[in-house]
């Protein structure tokens, strides 16, 4: 009887024989990798990021950038609505935790649906610092983003106020609206330009978290804590701002009597809340926001991980 010869099987690496994946191999073409980036693969990503962002066309990148100031706009204004009536109920701490957790809608929205944002965008400091876009790129990224951030933003609380919206909740909405307002046009200058390092610095490691994404829901997840606590420790954000003070602005100018009897205030309580009120916010808080967008998060990421390979 004939013994069946067996054969050895052919190791590993041989013709038509692929490595078996082992504790040093990366996955195969085959294989489909679920788990998140490294901060190293995060780096090149956010600087390829920079490179697509500074090449858009005029159009494109004032386009959505409008988008972006309305989607921060947003979530400025779900953030004011369900604050209202809960002074005097809850305590301060939760109350900005819960206004933090619905403004995330705004970045989430800017990530998720793809728009153009000032203070995301200088993360764009990374492709920069490696040389891989011009000083110019970046101002004019900076300059279109800007301005179209702005119109989103003010159009958006036009439309918020024009609904009256603020008259909701016996009035309630609109007395956070003016309070947020008041309290962001009465800071001085360094504290506002503080704040806004603080501010950015949270807002571009949210932006940065979701580069090690793969998924919608992790892009969703990795957002929401840095927003949320931002906004819990009162940092400035220029961008929210071109929503809080125009719309305080605005409802100061135009809400009739009735709502100031519901909230037992009058206009002239709210008399800071003009234009100097809102430029005397906005130039501080933008200039403290690229501080902490560009050093704090950008340029560290960009010497730990990018520095000397371009």
């Amino acid at each position: 009887m004939t013994t069946p010869v067996r054969a050895d099987p052919a190791p590993a690496g041989a013709a038509g024989v692929p490595h078996a994946p082992g504790p040093h191999h990366g996955p195969t073409a085959t294989e489909t990798r679920l788990d998140a980036l490294m901060p190293a693969e995060m780096a090149d990503r956010a600087a390829e990021v920079g490179v697509r962002k500074a090449a858009l066309g005029v159009v494109p990148m004032f386009v959505l950038a409008v988008l972006a100031g309305a989607f921060i706009a947003l979530g400025a204004a779900f953030a004011t609505t369900v604050a209202a009536g809960a002074v005097g109920i809850l305590p301060y701490g939760i109350i900005r935790l819960v206004a933090g957790l619905a403004f995330s809608l705004g970045l989430i929205l800017v990530i998720v649906g793809g728009a153009e944002l000032f203070t995301g965008n200088n993360l764009l400091a990374m492709a920069w610092a490696s040389r891989r876009i011009s000083t110019a790129a970046v101002m004019r990224n900076w300059a279109i983003v800007y301005a179209g951030n702005l119109v989103g933003a003010v159009g958006t609380a036009v439309l918020v106020v024009a609904a009256g919206q603020y008259a909701f909740g016996a009035g309630s909405v609109g007395a956070v609206a003016l309070s947020t307002a008041a309290s962001k046009v009465g800071y001085g200058p360094l504290q506002a330009f503080v704040l806004g390092i603080l501010c950015n610095g949270l807002v571009c490691l949210a932006v940065w978290l979701t580069y090690s994404a793969r998924t919608t829901t992790d892009r969703i997840l990795a957002i929401v804590p840095p927003i949320a606590a931002f906004v819990a420790m009162g940092f400035e954000h220029s961008v929210a701002n071109m929503y809080f003070i125009p719309a305080g602005m605005l409802i100061r100018a135009v809400a009739p009597a009735s709502f100031w009897t519901a909230i037992d205030r009058v206009p002239a309580d709210y008399a800071a809340l003009d234009w100097a009120g809102l430029v005397g916010n906005l130039v501080p808080v933008t200039l403290g926001n690229i501080v902490g967008g560009t050093i704090l998060v950008g340029a560290v990421y960009w010497l730990v991980y990018l520095r000397g390979r371009h």
